[in-house]
């Protein structure tokens, strides 16, 4: 069986043949988005022993997988320095990441409003951006 994703729940599922998957459609109108809350470097500072071998958090760097409900397959977005401590090449803000999924689900988040304090707030704040080169 392999996982599939839906909300937050992870679904076990029986395996399917990809000819069946083809039919379905099974990733056409669903987005799957796998995250963590921050990234990982590939060392640790300090020294190392038996109980201290993890590594460190990263805040600059971090993988969110996507797929399906309108995202290309099979590529990379953005890139790191061989460290992962610095991005190199196309740098995606949180705001961009949510404004993206809002325009994936059909909302337009420059819209989507909130009247806090006399103040409307918008999940994206006052920027956020469409990430278009990873629509399909």
């Amino acid at each position: 069986m392999r996982p599939a994703v839906y909300k937050t729940a992870i679904i076990p599922v029986p395996d399917t043949h990809p000819e069946q998957r083809r039919q379905r459609g099974l990733l056409d109108d669903t987005l799957v988005i796998w995250g963590g809350e921050f990234g990982r470097t590939n060392y640790s500072q300090g020294k190392l022993t038996k109980d201290n071998y993890g590594r460190d958090h990263h805040p600059r760097c971090f993988t969110v997988w996507l797929a399906g409900g309108g995202i290309k397959k099979g590529f990379t977005f953005g890139e790191t320095d061989e460290f992962s401590y610095n991005i190199t090449r196309d740098p995606v803000h949180v705001h961009d990441l949510q404004a993206t999924i809002m325009y994936l689900l059909g909302l337009d988040h420059e819209k989507l409003t909130f009247k806090f304090q006399g103040r409307r707030y918008r999940l994206t704040d006052v920027a956020g951006k469409v990430v278009k080169p990873i629509l399909t």
